[in-house]
């Protein structure tokens, strides 16, 4: 079994900056793969970024490619979602996904690809 917990939301203004964090423990194997998802209120959950454990390759969404970073942060072994010039259509609240099976690049964006979920983090933009 895999846990997956996020942490890191809160409010902020727009055009400011936040730092998400997601900490998988329990079993993980080699082909692991994280990811963060989204849902802003009424809307469908959509993919945000993405990152291979085994050999670093990312993949971010273009809505959000030229603000957000995926990084992982290897003395936490965790994965970091830097965001920045938030804007309120940014407002949502957060998933951190894992998958323990290797994922190819062009599905890292489908939830389906994720069995383990954590409870999200709400993150506010405020105008």
């Amino acid at each position: 079994q895999v846990q997956v917990v996020e942490s890191g939301g809160g409010l902020v203004q727009a055009g400011g900056s936040l730092t998400l964090s997601c900490a998988p423990s329990g079993r993980t194997d080699r082909n692991y793969v994280v990811a963060w998802f989204r849902q802003a209120p009424g809307k469908e959950r959509e993919f945000v970024a993405a990152f291979r454990w085994y050999d670093r390759q990312t993949s971010v969404a273009d809505s959000v490619k030229a603000r957000f970073t995926v990084s992982r942060d290897n003395a936490k072994s965790s994965l970091l979602l830097r965001m920045s010039a938030l804007k309120p259509e940014d407002t949502a609240v957060y998933f951190c996904a894992a998958s323990i099976r290797g994922v190819i690049l062009s599905a890292l964006s489908s939830e389906d690809m994720y069995k383990y979920w954590g409870q999200g983090t709400q993150v506010t933009v405020s105008s």
